[in-house]
């Protein structure tokens, strides 16, 4: 399955914007421009926030599964992620990306949550993608 999403931008870097939709319609010309990426501009997205969005929503369907393999169901998993844009050499990468995660797990003891949780650090496809070059840190707590 593949899923697809488009961007279209128009004029300079700075001065320019864009919109960005998904093939759902989830997203639908929701716009990015500079201001919103590199100056707190709050009228848009960036490809940071997306990446955030997906890898908090991945990791927890990662978490939900590796509990489910050790004969657990999850009342609710809530997971916030923070993707750091950084300066380095050659330009801007993704540096950092810091997973919160609270979880409510009856049943649960907290060392077969802690073998999920990291199970699912680093089996989530998300992860994956950054894990030979961005440092991933995992908070995950059983609540």
């Amino acid at each position: 399955m593949a899923s697809k999403a488009s961007a279209v931008w128009t004029g300079s870097l700075k001065e320019g914007k864009g919109v960005i939709s998904t093939a759902t319609g989830v997203l639908s010309n929701a716009n990015y421009s500079f201001q919103t990426r590199f100056e707190g501009a709050d009228s848009g997205t960036t490809p940071e926030e997306l990446i955030a969005a997906a890898h908090a929503s991945c990791f927890s369907m990662a978490l939900g599964a590796q509990l489910g393999g050790s004969g657990l169901t999850p009342t609710k998993i809530e997971t916030h992620a923070a993707v750091t844009l950084g300066k380095v050499e050659g330009g801007f990468a993704i540096t950092k990306i810091t997973l919160t995660t609270t979880a409510e797990v009856p049943g649960a003891t907290q060392e077969v949550f802690d073998a999920a949780a990291a199970g699912a650090k680093t089996g989530c496809p998300i992860s994956k993608l950054f894990a030979n070059n961005t440092e991933i840190i995992l908070d995950a707590k059983l609540v």
